[in-house]
């Protein structure tokens, strides 16, 4: 019976290995390759792209998202603070904060920022619509990161915190010399996460409307496209967002696997 069950398994692995085989050999053989080089990797286009790609696309998209992230941090642990908060206000102003920019696109959210709060009430935000569509991904940021602070903070052991106050430590102390960076110990592989999410959301700052040197990749890749009717630098973009989120999430499983040894 048992020999039975193994050669009736390998049998299945052999087929799915033969299945496999046979549609990769069927694409390869069906695909119009110089068809494909010359709308997908044209080299006369690549050159073109070159250096702005990477001096004002790729260094656009790592600062807006930098920004995004530092500012979404800092608002973040107010918000997550406050949620945690025995002032019934504070919990509602944060629970209404943090529903609100989860439950909207980021797309609607720099739009609103973008377009529609100048209007209404009448304001002009620092860094002109660039300057708006960063501060709806700080928005979005924020209340996604405030529920992850939160989650880190309640899972540091109350015991700590007892301990601190019978210590003679404030509770503000305790919170951000003992709780907090407890806390972001435990949430730094989600943190992260949430840093190449951002970076892909920066594709989105478009509808901000960007100038020429404030254009991101996929702005700077979509432009590319027609002016060259080429689709090239969408893929070379596309290349460079793998340049850059691959090491982030292979650095998220290095650590996740670290903190589950160490626990």
């Amino acid at each position: 019976m048992a020999l039975r069950k193994r050669t009736k398994s390998q049998i299945y692995h052999v087929g799915t290995y033969v299945v496999l085989a046979a549609i990769l050999i069927w694409a390869v053989l069906s695909t119009d390759w110089p068809k494909v080089a010359h709308q997908f990797a044209n080299p006369e286009v690549a050159a073109k792209m070159f250096p702005g790609i990477i001096t004002i696309a790729l260094k656009n998209t790592i600062l807006f998202t930098l920004v995004a992230f530092f500012g979404g941090l800092v608002l973040g642990i107010v918000l997550a603070l406050m949620k945690l908060s025995e002032v019934g206000p504070f919990r509602w102003v944060s629970t209404a904060w943090i529903e609100l920019f989860r439950g909207l696109p980021a797309l609607m959210t720099i739009f609103a920022f973008a377009y529609m709060l100048p209007i209404a009430l009448n304001v002009r935000i620092p860094g002109g619509s660039v300057g708006a569509g960063l501060l709806g991904l700080v928005c979005v940021a924020s209340a996604y990161m405030a529920e992850t602070i939160r989650a880190g903070i309640q899972a540091v052991p109350k015991g700590q915190t007892e301990a601190s106050r019978s210590l003679g430590m404030s509770p503000m102390k305790t919170m951000f010399w003992v709780v907090l960076p407890q806390g972001f110990r435990i949430i730094i592989p989600p943190m992260t996460n949430e840093f190449v999410l951002l970076l892909k959301d920066t594709s989105l700052m478009f509808m901000a409307g960007t100038t020429l040197l404030t254009k991101e990749l996929t702005t700077f890749a979509r432009d590319g496209l027609t002016q060259n009717a080429s689709a090239t630098p969408f893929v070379m973009a596309a290349l460079l967002y793998l340049v850059v989120t691959i090491p982030l999430t292979r650095f998220v499983a290095w650590l996740e696997r670290r903190m589950a040894k160490e626990r």
